[in-house]
C-alpha cells in the first residue's frame, strides 16, 4: 500500500512538473498569436486541485491522512441526480461520487470513489484502476470557457453541479491526447 501511495505522489509532482512546462510552451506560442486567434489561453491559472479516483475513498482518506501525518478528511457523496444534473457523454446519468479532499499546504487532493451509472470516473476506474485522474482550475464565465476548449480540441466529456462544500459547476474534457490527463474546470457560484 505504501508503495502505492509514494507512486501516486511520484505521479502527481511529474504532473505538476508537465502543467508548468505545457504553460510555458503554451505562453511562447500564444505570443505568436494574434488579438484575433480563434482560441485563446485558460484566463485563470489557479489550478485547485489533483484527483485521484481511487476504489475505496475511506481506506485511501486513512492511508493519505497518516502518510502526510494530517487528520483524516471526511468524505461525501456528491448530490443526487435531480440536484446534480450530470450530463455524461450528452446524456443524464444516476453518477454519484463520495469525495473526500486533502487540504495541503500548497494544493488540494481530491480523491474520488464513483458510485452509481456512467460516468468519467467509473470509465477510469474500470479502465486503469486507481490513479490521477484530473487536474482542475477555477474558471469565470464557464461557458465561454468550455466553447475555448472544445475549439483546441478537447471535447466535453462530463458536466454537472454540486452543493457539496461551496456550490458551483463543474466539467471535464477528453485532453489526454493534448495534455496526458483529463481537464476540469470549475466555476463557484
Amino acid at each position: 500500500m505504501l508503495k502505492r501511495i509514494l507512486s501516486v505522489v511520484v505521479i502527481v509532482a511529474v504532473l505538476c512538473a508537465v502543467v508548468v512546462v505545457i504553460a510555458a510552451e503554451k505562453k511562447a506560442d500564444s505570443a505568436k498569436e494574434t488579438k484575433c486567434a480563434a482560441t485563446r489561453p485558460l484566463p485563470n491559472k489557479n489550478m485547485v486541485h489533483i484527483a485521484i479516483i481511487v476504489e475505496d475513498v475511506e481506506k485511501a482518506s486513512k492511508a493519505w491522512g497518516d502518510l502526510l501525518g494530517i487528520e483524516v478528511p471526511k468524505w461525501s457523496l456528491i448530490d443526487p441526480p435531480e440536484k446534480s444534473n450530470i450530463l455524461y457523454r450528452g446524456k443524464t446519468t444516476d453518477a454519484r461520487l463520495k469525495t473526500a479532499f486533502l487540504n495541503l499546504d500548497n494544493l488540494r487532493i481530491e480523491l474520488m470513489e464513483p458510485v452509481g451509472g456512467p460516468s468519467t470516473w467509473m470509465d477510469f476506474l474500470q479502465k486503469n484502476g486507481a490513479g490521477v485522474h484530473h487536474i482542475a482550475f477555477d474558471v469565470k464565465g464557464i461557458e465561454d470557457e468550455i466553447a475555448n476548449i472544445e475549439k483546441k480540441g478537447m471535447p466535453l466529456i462530463q458536466r454537472g453541479e454540486w452543493t457539496v462544500y461551496t456550490g458551483g459547476c463543474y466539467t471535464y474534457f477528453e485532453s489526454e491526447p493534448q495534455l496526458g490527463v483529463i481537464l476540469e474546470l470549475l466555476e463557484s457560484y
